[in-house]
């Protein structure tokens, strides 16, 4: 094991002990809805993976899917309705290609869909794997069908080799930037813009080492600037640090950023990236020695704001066994222009003969400053566009691209962090709830096909559901958002789903609808049900920083359920949870019930075991459930058990005696029994029948002839056994033919 990852595990173990008192590791989501109560609609074709390329096309009303040879047209309001699909399989050639080259031909060697971009005419670029060969092309839409145009470009640079590889890209001004491999071997990482002019990054480790690109977005940075700054583009990604200074490389994650108007320098870093500058982020959960790893980023922007206060959410999990926590952090648009713009670089300092120390650089900084885009200042000294940078100031961020200050989150620590499913995805959403505040309302795909939401509420972490979108477990590997439906979309290797942001009918009740602590939904006194807030209806009941249930008005008693048990039977009292945070708790006339051996408390009901006369009696089941200021405590079913007749049968809607209801019935295992039985007499029977046992009565005599018959007898028996041995076999082989 390596020396770090056990220091880690022995230095956390003491942090471990202690999550059973710190709650916010272990936030439970308040509900659990399966995958048969999803309001969702759902597409999958027979005979296609890999659901995991979505492109909005909300000018068409199209939801465009890309697959696994195939693309799909669906309507954007019902996804389940296809309007139009191509497919854009592979040859017999390539795939034999592919083959040939190691891969697998059923798996590997397929074109699976990379990339989906709309362009300025309004067609779209689109790009596949093509059996480790890709490939792109030009699509429209037109006449309700998918055309490929059949101009094939090159897709090296632009889209992955290997479907399995992780990549990122946008299309920016008809301008593509990507971040993927140039070869099969997958051993050269690029960060590339494809037009007007090709430029990428040096192939060179201190630049990318073994990364695993996360995703990338675009800041409007040149927007009311005084410095006559340019637009970015951001990277994030994951690989080995070079700066590490340890045994083994550790892996650390990354936002690099690059300058639109780059076009690369006049002699040093020709047709390469001038402002290629990269930083470590961190998100610190349980101030891990090991630095967890970027998965999937969001940027939120609120467009009635400057550039400055946008946020990337991002999502975070271990690099090794030790944790079982994914997290979510935070970071300021902000916090990290200003480490690319006014931070101090790290560079490279020789300690041994073989070995390289990365370190803060304390010399002078050349003019312009390296990694800089072009402004106000560098065009008043007669730099007006990269290729006029001085050969020192590129050479110094060739050799020097890594900044030294690592950009932490908001508040330097995770706004969530669970056990369990790993996350995988994240999308988040502003809503403007009763009260008038606006709140982030997480949705966080993960590894088990299921969809958390969830909200901070002034640092409380709420988790209001998890709902499995997918029958199978397949991991969520895209989720998209629409403003003009307001649904979410989510695919997996299986298919593809569509969701609303808040399904406000699962709310049976006044307490439940307000303890679900749901910005999208609030409860309608009038029409007496938990519906979506709209803009004309903020007089709906709802209390999403603290839920206070007491706003809601007393339920009034539940006519109880009568039901008869007779001696000796078995009932089942039926009591589901409101919530995965309630607890409940019985009561029979009145009083609290203690559980016994008789009286065994199940999670979704009680169970009386040979009921008898002390048994009958009003019984209650009680729901307590904690809020952030108080408790309440509802009634959610209630029973008038009386006692029947010996013998009875049924009373109310339970079955006495009842078995258990997804297990094996009691009349099956007798069949199974009385099977065995039957099968040891006749083997029995078989073995006295060949001599191989002695007949019990001949050795029921009590003289010392008998005895010695006995004997002699058992000893005959036995050689006999031994002398049929190659006849019993020849006759077992033919009874079993």
């Amino acid at each position: 094991m390596h020396p770090l990852l056990s220091l880690s595990v022995l230095w956390l173990l003491p942090l471990a002990l202690t999550l059973e008192e710190d709650s916010p590791l272990d936030c439970v989501p308040r509900k659990f809805i399966l995958y048969h109560g999803v309001n969702a609609h759902l597409f999958h074709e027979d005979g296609v993976f890999n659901y995991s390329t979505m492109l909005l096309r909300e000018d068409l009303d199209l939801l465009v899917l890309g697959a696994r040879e195939a693309v799909y047209a669906l309507d954007l309001n019902d996804i389940s309705k296809k309007r139009a699909s191509v497919k854009w399989r592979v040859t017999a050639k390539q795939k034999s290609e592919c083959q040939n080259k190691g891969k697998d031909p059923e798996l590997e060697c397929k074109n699976y869909i990379r990339i989906l971009h709309t362009m300025e005419d309004k067609r779209m670029f689109v790009c596949g794997t093509n059996a480790f060969d890709p490939e792109c092309d030009y699509m429209s839409y037109s006449d309700g069908k998918l055309i490929l145009e059949d101009k094939r470009e090159d897709g090296k640079g632009k889209c992955p080799f290997d479907p399995a590889q992780r990549y990122a890209s946008i299309m920016d001004d008809d301008n593509l930037y990507s971040a993927t491999s140039m070869n099969f071997l997958g051993s050269e990482p690029v960060l590339m813009r494809s037009s007007p002019i090709s430029i990428r990054t040096e192939f060179k480790s201190s630049w990318l080492n073994e990364p695993s690109f996360v995703s990338m977005a675009q800041m409007p940075e040149s927007e009311n600037n005084e410095e006559g700054d340019d637009d970015k583009v951001y990277l994030f990604f994951s690989e080995k640090a070079v700066e590490c200074d340890c045994y083994n490389k550790l892996v650390v994650s990354r936002v690099a950023r690059v300058c639109k108007g780059d076009l690369g320098g006049q002699r040093t870093l020709q047709k390469k990236w001038t402002s290629f500058l990269k930083a470590r982020m961190d998100c610190p959960v349980l101030e891990s020695q090991l630095p967890y790893i970027i998965q999937d980023t969001y940027l939120w922007c609120d467009p009635q704001q400057h550039w400055r206060n946008c946020l990337f959410y991002a999502i975070f999990t271990p690099q090794s066994d030790t944790s079982d926590l994914s997290a979510v952090c935070v970071f300021r648009v902000s916090d990290i222009s200003r480490v690319f713009a006014e931070g101090k670089y790290k560079t490279p300092v020789p300690v041994e003969t073989s070995f390289v120390k990365w370190v803060m650089y304390s010399g002078d900084i050349p003019v312009p400053r390296p990694g800089a885009c072009i402004n106000n200042e560098a065009r008043k000294a007669g730099i007006t566009q990269t290729l006029d940078l001085p050969d020192r100031t590129l050479q110094f961020v060739k050799d020097r691209p890594l900044m030294d200050q690592v950009i932490q989150p908001i508040g330097e620590k995770p706004l969530l962090v669970r056990r369990g499913a790993t996350f995988t995805r994240i999308i988040v959403n502003q809503m403007q709830a009763a009260d008038g505040e606006k709140y982030h309302v997480m949705f966080i795909g993960t590894e088990e096909g299921t969809l958390l939401k969830a909200v901070n509420y002034d640092g409380e972490m709420f988790i209001i559901e998890e709902i499995k979108l997918f029958q199978s477990q397949d991991p969520i590997k895209i989720l998209k958002f629409s403003n003009v439906t307001r649904q979410l979309y989510a695919g997996s290797d299986s298919g593809a789903a569509q969701i609303p942001l808040a399904s406000c009918e699962r709310s049976s009740s006044c307490m439940d609808c307000v303890l679900a602590r749901d910005p999208y939904c609030g409860w309608d006194k009038r029409l007496g049900k938990c519906v979506a807030l709209s803009e004309s209806q903020r007089e709906l009941i709802q209390s999403v920083k603290e839920g206070n249930g007491s706003l809601c008005s007393n339920a009034g008693p539940i006519k109880p359920t009568n039901q008869s048990i007779w001696p000796g039977g078995n009932v089942k009292l039926s009591c589901p949870k409101p919530s995965k945070l309630a607890k409940t708790s019985w009561e029979r006339d009145n009083r609290p019930l203690t559980p016994s051996e008789r009286l065994q408390l199940l999670e979704d009901g009680l169970l009386i075991l040979n009921a008898s006369l002390s048994d009958a009696g009003r019984y209650r089941c009680l729901s307590v459930e904690h809020s952030k200021t108080d408790k309440y405590t509802t009634t959610v079913a209630e029973y008038q058990l009386t006692l029947g007749p010996a013998g009875s049968g049924k009373g109310g809607h339970i079955v006495f005696p009842q078995a258990r209801r997804n297990g094996p019935s009691v009349t099956g295992l007798q069949v199974v029994v009385a099977l065995l039985v039957i099968s040891l007499l006749v083997l029995l029977a078989w073995n006295f029948y060949k001599g191989h046992l002695p007949l019990p009565w001949k050795c029921g005599k009590k003289n010392k002839q008998s005895q010695g018959s006995c004997e002699e007898e058992g000893v005959n028996s036995a050689a006999h056994y031994q002398g049929a041995q190659k006849p019993a076999l020849a006759e077992d082989k033919f009874l079993v033919s």
